[in-house]
């Protein structure tokens, strides 16, 4: 029996003797890397719990053999950086195991820095000595256009897998026809939305355009405080000025027909009728519908008033869903998502702005064909399944929404396959590769001039255009 399987058997026996309560028994399981869905059937469905084994909660317990894998290769070494250490690791690790044991490949595994912006440095320190001590690694979904001319082309190893991968996704990997990385798994943006709320006030369905959110908003808030929930609000979001607020604001700037900020072939798209209104629309729900203090807001206080109970819509990222259906919120079981509404400007669609992480394998590998078959294993939809019913990570296969098992484990994957399908939008990042960085502050300190109100939408929005372009000059100077 492995320290895995000892140390989650010892919990629930534990939690079988009454000697720990629900609440540390999920909070522990977890540290050791048990999916909080598998956690959850072990304490409530009884037949499940008499007859779970120890070895059936182990880490990797999902995880099937990918087809299409031989020992070609084996006895080849290499390095790979996965995520921070915490509580996927044992997943990772156990992924790792099986790469071993079905191509014969030995890998060290390495974890990665919590920070991105540290991860990137650490990588970039490396690759740019062109050395050899890390052959694969997980990149975030705005590195591929600074970390491609390290990169191998992942290509043909993505074709191998013979599966369908989201197309923006895809499309964000590519730089000048190289595929940096493969997608391992995703994120977008979200609107949540409480149930129990659009029943209570007569509503049939969630807002689909951003006007009927401000309606429905409106009326919630309005009603709910006249319950005497003064604290409610109608809506919360990240506007603090940072990254999150690049996110949110671009979903608003495309949703209105608006444009990416910069497009694909460099066109600077972010000072336009459609782009001014979308950001006059919400800084207008400052103190309306939204609290004063949004402006301050990150991913976590935005979910902090929300899952307290006192919002009926929410902005935020798919890790806000289990968050919300854990075993002490108020919220549990009643709310749900959907796609984030669309404006009413000309092009107006649904626009979520794309996350999540890649498998990429360094040029400058020892063991290059090695590396893309771990990329390429990492990637399947054996891995991505289990990562979704073991970790929730959300896959960039389409077909793994469908699984029977990931839909179990997650019922509300079924709303996210179409955002991924339709609505994703990828941040200017592959066309502005190492500028992103400087890109992204100068979007999101004037839109954030905006919502405080230290400049007028137009002023704000033709100067951060003037500052693009002074960034992409230089960048193809």
């Amino acid at each position: 029996m492995t320290d895995s399987n000892r140390q989650i058997g010892d919990l629930f026996k534990e939690f079988r003797r009454g000697d720990i309560n629900r609440r540390e028994f999920l909070t522990r399981g977890t540290a050791l890397g048990i999916s909080a869905v598998f956690l959850g059937r072990m304490v409530t469905d009884k037949a499940f719990a008499q007859d779970a084994s120890p070895a059936a909660a182990a880490p990797g317990y999902s995880l099937k053999t990918p087809a299409g894998f031989d020992q070609s290769l084996a006895g080849q070494k290499i390095t790979v950086v996965m995520g921070s250490d915490g509580p996927g690791t044992p997943f990772e690790q156990a992924c790792v195991k099986l790469f071993t044991e079905t191509t014969g490949v030995e890998v060290n595994y390495i974890a990665g820095a919590q920070s991105t912006t540290d991860r990137l440095s650490n990588y970039l320190q490396i690759l740019n000595a062109q050395a050899s001590d890390i052959d694969a690694m997980m990149i975030d979904v705005i590195h591929p256009g600074i970390l491609a001319i390290h990169a191998l082309d992942l290509t043909d190893a993505m074709k191998a897998n013979n599966v369908e991968y989201f197309k923006a996704i895809v499309d964000n990997n590519t730089v000048d026809g190289k595929l940096v990385g493969i997608p391992f798994y995703t994120d977008a943006g979200l609107l949540y939305y409480r149930k129990d709320l659009l029943e209570k006030y007569s509503m049939s369905a969630p807002p689909a355009t951003w006007a009927d959110l401000e309606t429905s908003a409106k009326t919630i808030m309005d009603g709910e405080r006249g319950g005497g929930a003064g604290e409610f609000w109608g809506f919360v979001w990240q506007g603090n000025a940072y990254e999150g607020l690049t996110c949110d604001a671009l979903e608003w700037q495309v949703s209105n027909g608006g444009g990416n900020i910069i497009e694909p072939d460099g066109t600077i798209s972010v000072n336009n009728p459609q782009a001014i209104a979308a950001m006059e629309r919400s800084k207008a729900w400052i103190g309306t519908i939204s609290p004063e203090g949004v402006t301050t807001y990150q991913e976590e206080d935005a979910r902090n008033v929300w899952q307290g109970g006192n919002s009926a819509f929410m902005r935020n990222w798919p890790y806000a869903f289990s968050a919300g259906q854990s075993a002490d919120s108020v919220i549990k079981d009643k709310f749900a998502v959907t796609l984030l509404p669309k404006g009413d400007g000309e092009g107006a669609r649904n626009a979520a702005t794309l996350g999540g992480w890649q498998m990429m394998a360094s040029k400058y590998s020892k063991s290059p064909d090695a590396a893309a078959l771990f990329c390429r294993f990492m990637t399947t939809t054996e891995v991505e399944r289990s990562s979704a019913i073991e970790r929730a990570l959300l896959p960039t296969i389409a077909a793994v929404y469908d699984d029977p098992d990931v839909l179990k484990a997650n019922p509300y994957y079924a709303d996210l396959k179409p955002v991924f399908q339709g609505g994703a939008v990828p941040r200017p990042s592959t066309v502005s590769s190492s500028s992103y960085n400087d890109v992204s502050t100068s979007y999101f300190t004037h839109v954030h001039n905006i919502l405080t109100g230290s400049g007028d939408a137009a002023s704000e929005l033709k100067a951060c255009a003037d500052e693009l372009k002074t960034i992409m000059d230089e960048l193809n100077s």
